[in-house]
């Protein structure tokens, strides 16, 4: 009898100490874990406004419309929801679709007058016995430029109560802002475009006479060398004016600039030297277009081409981890540091604004810390560098 019952005291004792484990377990879990109903209810907040800032930040369409609906209608807490343009309805999610062209026309009023509107049951009739909608909240979205473009409009069981209304108008006021992102986007993808463009009509002027003039220079004397000449610089004003893409690879980058100075050596002869220093592992790395000619033809131009006797150009392309660090260098008369400050005022020929192009380019892709980095002093030559991140979202040739 004594046996059981010590058999039993040591099975409870175990019990006890499995339950005692057990419970320092679910301790130790809601710990580590979302603990309150606060700090819950901010994550799904911020995780529920994540999922429709995706969308947003494309731009306002049917299809971004669609996908952030569903999102903003959790969000603001109603029973559907609509998002249009000010003319017509691009999403509808929930209950109460039926009443979207009467939605999409108070929205349209609200969007002209730029104002919020609480819609009433009288507001929104139906012959519907089984509808939902008893009111709605109409909040204008703001665009970039201040004025209303578009509309969120949400749609209650009732009387839409103050908590809707609010949640409403700063729901509105949280996508607007994120339309704005997207129109800043937009453009910044506009103004590189411009300034490619820019560009390509910096190098029609000063290069394309030169080039058709040494290649006339050989005609008679060498008429082999001549048609080379004239493939190379065939290839060159092919990839320099074509019509698509932002970005390209070094590779392509480093091919054009063969050609370039291919064309360039036929006018200089030995008095252009040059040096490459290229890492394989990093050609296939993607950066805006024409980001390396306008340096090198910077060095040849206004480095060499100035320089009595011969003169170097070096270009070096290293593998520095995450990053490509790639130098352009010449031995040429160099200049005064002072033109590429902000707001300097350029000089005739404007030669450093090549350079400066470049820079705003690079900054407004991979960010401010990865803008040009010039070295140059009058008589010590110029060495401009830059840092291309080897992996960047949205950059791909």
């Amino acid at each position: 009898m004594q046996g059981q019952v010590g058999s039993l005291v040591a099975v409870i004792a175990v019990l006890a100490m499995l339950g005692a484990t057990v419970g320092a377990v679910f301790r130790l879990r809601a710990r580590r874990g979302i603990a309150t109903a606060m700090q819950r209810a901010t994550y799904d907040v911020l995780h529920t406004a994540t999922l429709a800032a995706e969308p947003l930040k494309t731009g306002l369409t049917t299809d971004s419309a669609g996908k952030a609906s569903r999102h903003l209608r959790t969000l603001v807490g109603a029973v559907g929801l609509a998002i249009t343009d000010g003319e017509r309805c691009l999403a509808y999610d929930g209950r109460g679709g039926h009443h979207a062209d009467q939605l999409t026309a108070a929205a349209s009023r609200a969007v002209r007058n730029g104002r919020s509107v609480v819609l009433n049951g009288s507001d929104l009739p139906c012959d519907r016995v089984d509808c939902v909608v008893g009111g709605a909240v109409v909040a204008p979205l703001t665009g970039p430029g201040g004025a209303a473009e578009a509309a969120l409009v949400a749609v209650s069981d009732g009387q839409p109560a103050p908590g809707l209304v609010q949640a409403t108008l700063e729901a509105a006021r949280w996508a607007g802002s994120q339309l704005a992102v997207a129109e800043l986007e937009s453009s910044r993808e506009r103004l590189a475009r411009a300034e490619v463009r820019a560009l390509r009509a910096q190098i029609s002027p000063h290069f394309i006479y030169n080039a058709l003039t040494a290649i006339a220079s050989f005609v008679r004397t060498d008429p082999v060398r001549a048609r080379e000449l004239i493939l190379e610089f065939a290839e060159f004003t092919r990839y320099s004016f074509r019509a698509h893409g932002e970005f390209t690879t070094l590779a392509e980058e480093l091919r054009s600039i063969d050609r370039y100075l291919t064309i360039e050596r036929a006018r200089f002869g030995d008095r252009l030297q040059v040096r490459l220093q290229i890492a394989p592992e990093v050609l296939p790395v993607n950066l805006p277009f024409l980001c390396l000619q306008p340096l090198v033809e910077n060095a040849v131009r206004h480095g060499l081409s100035r320089k009595p006797g011969v003169g170097m150009v070096s270009i070096e392309a290293r593998d520095a981890g995450a990053e490509c660090h790639i130098t352009v260098e010449d031995d040429g008369v160099g200049m005064d540091p002072a033109v590429f400050e902000q707001h300097a005022p350029e000089s005739e020929d404007a030669h450093h604004v090549g350079l400066v192009n470049v820079d705003e380019r690079l900054r407004s892709v991979f960010g401010d810390h990865n803008g040009l980095v010039v070295e140059t002093a009058p008589g010590a030559g110029t060495k401009v560098s830059m840092r291309v991140p080897k992996f960047h979202p949205g950059v791909r040739a």
